[in-house]
């Protein structure tokens, strides 16, 4: 007779420790370059430098925060950065015709809502793979974005209060900064706390035992690509503020950046877990990476190339560490016969 018993009572500090392996990681990781790139150059350390950093990784923290919804029920958006390009260009389009800034802006916004679930339409409702869909999206968005400005860049003239969200400072503190900050906090509410956030999980852990419950799987999937959408109009708007200007050519490469700190921070490919926390991490971690990078007078180009890496080592620990429990000291079941 085989007899079972209960897993004896582990450390406190080794149950935290498995629980937050991967928060702890990344953490780690952020650190280690942190301190890398403060002794290859002076200037990292600096008040400037790290006021610059926090601004330039605002527009990428936002929609990786919605991405992170995306990716936590097993989908992917491959065409946020050409979502960020078309708002960036159309808005500063729609400014130079004479239409006052905030309705520019709330109309952006509203179109990011629109594009988003339109591409959520498609996956939810009709059974397109979201990989297939937003890769679609990724060349259609942006072609309409070359369409308009025919390659050029366009300036935005005499929008004062636009151009603080882009380049103002509150506190001290950069005004994205700040905006990054509260979309990420919004983030953490509503999937660890809020009903929105439960059910966003659970679709991505299994969207058809959700359904069966009396969840409104498909609208869930649907709502998270308008969520992205949003954001993407957000960042866009971000980047056109502290550019002063508009252009198709906006967020190249976009799209790797905001995945790559979504992977990176924890959250599983397959769905059903996320965190915020380690979203915000991951992002830190890509925005020191590239300056560090430039302040060393490395090829800028460079960079390309370990993001792809941190993308594949991040995607190698999801599937071959992270998603096996953590053995440690005091986390030992039993059995005995």
């Amino acid at each position: 007779m085989t007899v079972y018993t209960e897993r004896a009572k582990g450390s406190p500090v080794a149950d935290f420790i498995a629980e937050n392996a991967q928060i702890l990681s990344i953490a780690v990781f952020f650190l280690a370059c942190v301190l890398v790139f403060t002794a290859g150059t002076p200037t990292f350390l600096t008040a400037g430098n790290i006021l610059n950093v926090l601004r330039q990784a605002a527009p990428i923290l936002v929609v990786a925060v919605a991405m992170t919804f995306v990716i936590v029920t097993g989908g992917i958006d491959l065409s946020v950065g050409s979502q960020v390009a078309l708002i960036n260009a159309l808005a500063a389009i729609v400014m130079a015709a004479g239409l006052p800034w905030p309705l520019a802006a709330l109309a952006m916004l509203a179109l990011g809502a629109a594009i988003g679930f339109a591409q959520g339409w498609f996956i939810a409702y009709q059974g397109v793979p979201a990989f297939i869909v937003t890769l679609a999206g990724l060349s259609i968005l942006r072609g309409f974005a070359l369409w308009m400005t025919e390659g050029y860049s366009i300036p935005i003239k005499d929008a004062a209060g636009f151009f603080w969200f882009g380049r103002g400072d509150l506190l001290g503190i950069p005004v994205p900064a700040l905006i990054a900050v509260l979309a990420a906090v919004i983030g953490y509410v509503v999937l660890h706390a809020a009903r929105y956030g439960r059910r966003v999980v659970a679709v991505g852990s299994n969207m058809e035992a959700a359904r069966r419950v009396g969840m409104p799987a498909q609208w869930i999937i649907a709502s998270v690509y308008m969520l992205c959408g949003v954001a993407s109009a957000a960042a866009g708007l971000l980047i056109a503020a502290r550019l002063g200007s508009g252009s198709s050519n906006a967020a190249v490469g976009f799209e790797l950046q905001v995945i790559a700190a979504v992977v990176l921070g924890g959250t599983s490919l397959t769905g059903g877990r996320g965190t915020i926390v380690g979203t915000v991490l991951g992002t830190l971690t890509i925005a020191v990476i590239g300056n560090g990078l430039i302040l060393m007078h490395i090829s800028p180009f460079f960079t390309q190339i370990v993001t792809g890496a941190i993308i594949l080592v991040a995607i190698w620990l999801n599937t071959r560490f992270f998603n096996t429990r953590l053995r440690l000291p005091g986390l030992k079941g039993g059995r005995s016969k």
